[in-house]
């Protein structure tokens, strides 16, 4: 693999947009033209050459190095290639993402893989609140696709999430999967109080809840065939990193009754 590397040469004083640094739309243009692009966010119209330094040639990675929380919207609009972020990276990042990879080796802010479709993200470290979700002016949330953190997620995770997989191998935080009208959000450590609330269809999975709303019926112990098929869809993507195989009995919690009612919070203890 060939592309692009990016290192940081100050810390940014203000938040930078690097939704335009993709490998195939930095592949497109002169380097002369990439040094150029804006990724300022306010009247100072800071360009890559500002507070980039660039090396390599243009090719299907991009490589983000000394990244910190200011940089927003990584990988965003990504459909083909890889983004490494070695460090940390702000908002929005792999924003409605429809193919490639992003893999971010520190930690993620608010809103990672907000309306993504299709493409796979990995964090390193800890995300922020709504992961998988949705930004004003969007239908759905994630809607395809697979998230994988490493460390615990925040409040909100697959808000108005439609299809996908996000995986949290640490704790998730308050009201996973509000909205939610279909995908699976599995946690290794636990949920936060209330999730899945005004949820209509789709699948919370983990040992826990720390609080559950009222409106969630206990529908008894069951062996679903539906959590060996996730647990060989994850070993067939994240190989010796996959965790270990679902349980074959499981308490089933139905819900949201205040609503459609036809989702799930599965709990493997």
């Amino acid at each position: 693999m060939s592309g692009l590397t990016f290192r940081l040469t100050s810390a940014p004083v203000e938040r930078l947009d690097l939704s335009q640094l993709t490998p195939k739309h930095v592949a497109s243009i002169p380097l002369a033209e990439v040094l150029k692009l804006n990724v300022g966010t306010t009247k100072s119209a800071l360009k890559v050459g500002d507070v980039f330094a660039v090396s390599g040639k243009p090719g299907d990675v991009i490589t983000i190095e000394g990244s910190t929380d200011k940089l927003d919207f990584i990988g965003a609009h990504l459909d083909e290639g890889t983004v490494i972020v070695e460090g940390d990276a702000g908002v929005g990042a792999g924003r409605a993402m429809r193919g490639g990879r992003v893999d971010i080796r520190g930690d993620a802010c608010a809103l990672l893989g907000s309306a993504i479709s299709g493409g796979e993200i990995f964090v390193k470290g800890s995300a922020g609140a709504q992961v998988g979700g949705l930004t004003p002016g969007d239908k759905f949330g994630m809607t395809g696709g697979l998230i994988v953190i490493d460390g615990h997620a925040g409040d909100r995770a697959g808000d108005r999430m439609r299809r996908g997989t996000i995986y949290i191998r640490g704790k998730c935080g308050s009201y996973a999967g509000s909205r939610m009208v279909g995908g699976t959000i599995w946690t290794e450590l636990g949920f936060g109080a209330d999730p899945g609330m005004l949820l209509r269809r789709g699948t919370l999975i983990g040992p826990s809840v720390e609080r559950f709303l009222p409106t969630f019926a206990d529908s008894g112990r069951h062996d679903l065939v539906v959590l060996r098929i996730l647990s060989r869809y994850m070993q067939q993507k994240l190989g010796a990193r996959a965790p270990k195989p679902l349980p074959g009995i499981v308490r089933k919690y139905a819900g949201d009754l205040a609503t459609v009612g036809k989702g799930e919070i599965l709990i493997t203890a």
